[in-house]
């Protein structure tokens, strides 16, 4: 039975390892994901990652390189950023990954990238602070840093369970009833033009000082991430600024 997945794309963020890479894409294939992009990998292509891929190596062939997280998620509709654990000082929603998988299950429409940190340092705040919902898998309290391409198999395997016995069913469903799908979700390269155009708004009218700046605008994509926007509503946002930046404005 061919595996009919909504769009996934696996992002992984610079990889020093290139077997990393490879493994990560035979990961990938086993469950039905097919498309890669890498940003700022430290060695690609390599004969390490090639070998490792073993039978996926059109995946790596097609995988695509970027120079920034913002340029490898630009057109996804829903960007989960993964994590070692479950923890309180994000402010945005945290899933398992078979929570995960199963929103995922639950929006077939929407273009989802999930993001894999380096093998060193993971991902930064600023990363993070790019994605609009935390992946995190559970793992021993003493050790549970698992590598970046177990972490990747263990992602791609819950979301391949999650549409794996009825994912026929799925699709049949959502192509029968349009009328009942929700809004699609904006995309990032929308919704970082809309956050561009409130800083600026922001900063002409003194709401936020150089000193706040930074801590502000990230409580502010936190919020609105929160919400989940649809390009509709950011539309909507963004006509709204554009009347309050109009001179003469009361």
């Amino acid at each position: 039975m061919q595996n009919k997945l909504p769009e996934i794309r696996i992002v992984l963020l610079n990889t020093f390892h290139p077997g990393n890479i490879g493994a990560a894409a035979r990961a990938m294939k086993t469950m039905g994901i097919k498309e890669l992009v890498l940003v700022n990998p430290k060695c690609f292509p390599d004969t390490e990652a090639t070998s490792r891929a073993a039978g996926a190596v059109e995946l790596l062939e097609q995988a695509k390189v970027v120079s920034s997280l913002e340029q490898a998620i630009e057109d996804c509709t829903q960007v989960f950023g993964t994590s070692a654990r479950q923890t309180h000082s994000f402010s945005r929603p945290q899933k398992s990954a078979e929570e995960a998988a199963l929103w995922v299950k639950q929006n077939p429409a929407e273009k989802v990238a999930i993001v894999f940190g380096g093998e060193r340092d993971g991902m930064s705040s600023h990363e993070l602070n790019l994605c609009q919902q935390i992946l995190f898998i559970p793992g021993d309290s003493d050790y549970s840093v698992l590598n970046v391409s177990a972490a990747a198999q263990i992602v791609c395997y819950e979301l391949f369970k999650s549409m794996g016995e009825d994912r026929d069913m799925v699709t049949s469903e959502t192509e029968a009833d349009t009328t009942s799908e929700p809004p699609k979700l904006v995309s990032q390269r929308e919704l970082n033009n809309f956050y561009s155009h409130l800083e600026e708004l922001l900063i002409e009218r003194n709401y936020i000082r150089p000193e706040q700046q930074s801590d502000t605008l990230k409580k502010l994509r936190t919020l609105i991430n929160r919400a989940e926007p649809s390009a509709k509503e950011v539309n909507l946002l963004r006509g709204m600024i554009k009347a309050l930046s109009r001179n003469g404005t009361q």
